[in-house]
């Protein structure tokens, strides 16, 4: 998969300070983020960072259909297929690090970044959007976490920001794959600003218009100008797809057991097309992904950001072992035949010692490849 991510740095109308604009281009694949895609993304913005006329950042990207739509789940695929395991180890060992680097800077960054969510925002790209400072939908935008689909689970620091939202509803959307629209996206805190796709360029030239002063008041400022230039496209705001049932939702997902959850919201009837699409994504996703998720916001909701992320490394390289994530794909993406061979046929048949293993981390604390993350 070729990729690429392009830069520019637009001059102020102060002639002193910069917007640094990062687009993230392979819309062949829904902007699907190469190794080096991640690579490039991450250098730039600790220059960025470390440069005292850059300040703020915009993430776009490129095409009208996709912000990103995940990662690049086709080469991860080839490696665990042709590989070695070895090979294949190091190659997802790699392409998880710089990921999760790249999110974490993103979560951690000083300077206002604001995170245009139009179009597609899923899996990996959920990861570069989440953590910004600014995050825009627009009505094009649709988010999701489908992990389950394929035969992960909700990674990218999904352990984190699930465990940020309304009980029950972190699990829902994990173990669904559920797409929210803008209007969700900001009931759920996932987004902070709802603006029409067109305004963009005038975004940009507002940012390059601002009295830009330090960094607290450079965060507030954009915070500003997000809202005024909101307000007139608030009546376009699509109607919400998750609100309508949110009480309904945290019931279900409120049971004690994965099983019993998982059957609780394959109950709901009733609700529309927007619930039976879940409920069915659900029933034919991976029971493995499903435990992942549940015990992601069930047994982890004290980690740190960092401890997440570490966590999260180690769980997707085993996951690369284990074949479920390897199947998912063949079925979903490769062959597209639709019709995985998952490990286990039901949540209920999952053996737990696999789970267990899957959370035992491949390194120790000091030979972790992520032990400087939060140094």
């Amino acid at each position: 998969m070729t990729g690429r991510v392009s830069f520019e740095e637009l001059e102020c109308d102060d002639s002193d300070h910069k917007i640094g604009v990062a687009i993230l281009e392979n819309t062949a694949s829904l902007n699907a983020l190469t190794f080096d895609m991640l690579v490039q993304l991450k250098d730039k913005l600790m220059t960025w960072q470390d440069d005292e006329h850059i300040v703020s950042v915009f993430l776009d990207g490129a095409g009208e259909k996709a912000f990103c739509a995940g990662g690049d789940v086709r080469s991860m695929y080839h490696a665990m297929k042709s590989e070695t395991v070895s090979t294949s180890q190091a190659f997802l060992t790699d392409y998880f690090a710089v990921e999760y680097q790249c999110d974490y800077l993103i979560h951690t960054y000083k300077k206002p970044i604001i995170a245009w969510g139009d179009g597609i925002v899923m899996g990996g790209g959920i990861g570069l959007y989440i953590g910004a400072s600014h995050k825009v939908v627009t009505p094009k935008s649709r988010l999701a976490m489908p992990e389950i689909s394929i035969g992960l689970y909700p990674d990218v620091g999904g352990t984190w920001f699930l465990n940020q939202l309304e009980p029950g509803i972190g699990l829902f959307l994990g173990l669904t794959g559920a797409p929210i629209n803008a209007s969700d996206a900001i009931a759920l805190n996932i987004a902070d600003n709802f603006l029409l796709s067109e305004y963009k360029s005038t975004v940009l030239e507002h940012l390059q218009a601002n009295s830009w002063r330090g960094i607290d008041d450079n965060h507030a400022m954009v915070s500003e100008l997000l809202d005024s230039l909101s307000q007139p496209s608030i009546h376009h705001q699509p109607a919400s797809q998750l609100v309508p049932y949110f009480s309904h939702i945290q019931a279900a997902c409120s049971g004690s057991d994965l099983n019993t959850i998982c059957q609780n919201i394959l109950a709901m009837d009733g609700m529309g097309q927007w619930i039976e699409t879940a409920k069915h994504t659900l029933e034919v996703g991976s029971p493995i992904t499903a435990h992942i998720c549940f015990r992601q916001v069930t047994q982890c909701q004290s980690l740190s950001l960092a401890e997440c992320f570490k966590l999260e490394l180690s769980l997707s390289v085993r996951c690369g072992a284990l074949g479920e994530f390897q199947e998912g794909v063949r079925a979903r993406l490769i062959d597209k035949s639709g019709e995985p061979n998952w490990l286990f046929k039901t949540v209920n048949e999952v053996d737990t010692t696999i789970i267990d293993t899957l959370f035992t981390s491949l390194w120790s604390e000091e030979t972790h490849p992520l032990a400087q993350l939060d140094l």
